[in-house]
């Protein structure tokens, strides 16, 4: 059993340790707490049963002058042994509702590296992401990357 909630302060040091332990991009913790005071609605945790940290969403709001408003999924991260149970599917509905509602949003944009077969299928298959654009050595590796989209004009906030 897991539980879908908003991400809070005390939280952040443990969706730190599941980036840590899950993904090669790493953030410092004020980079965690900006996203937790500029969007506090945008980000969530799934929190077992114990009340463990499993797996997380950081999101934000895009601030393009010019520009349609639009959220940005800033890292996704669910740890290993609770994969493939729906969780992160879980946790992109649930940001991408609140990018609707509290700030209108019209798309939500990532970047997932070529490399990434799982990501790719999940964001493209299950969540109805599209290949926007490629970003050249995107990643400190050099890797490139997809820029991803999906369109939120249609999202049916009562339930998907």
């Amino acid at each position: 059993m897991v539980t879908i909630r908003v991400a809070m302060v005390e939280d952040l040091m443990w969706v730190q340790n599941c980036n840590l332990l899950n993904l090669p991009e790493n953030y410092q913790m004020k980079y965690y707490i900006y996203h937790a005071m500029s969007w506090p609605q945008l980000s969530y945790v799934a929190e077992d049963h114990k009340g463990r940290i499993v797996g997380y969403v950081l999101a934000k709001m895009e601030d393009d002058a010019g520009e349609v408003p639009h959220g940005h999924i800033t890292s996704l991260a669910v740890m290993r042994t609770w994969r493939r149970l729906g969780i992160a599917e879980k946790l992109m509905t649930q940001s991408q509702r609140m990018m609707v509602e509290v700030f209108n949003a019209q798309y939500v944009s990532l970047h997932v590296r070529k490399s990434n077969r799982a990501a790719l299928a999940l964001y493209r298959d299950t969540l109805k992401f599209d290949i926007h654009d490629i970003e050249k050595k995107y990643y400190a590796d050099g890797e490139d990357a997809y820029a991803m989209r999906r369109s939120l004009k249609n999202l049916n906030l009562n339930g998907e």
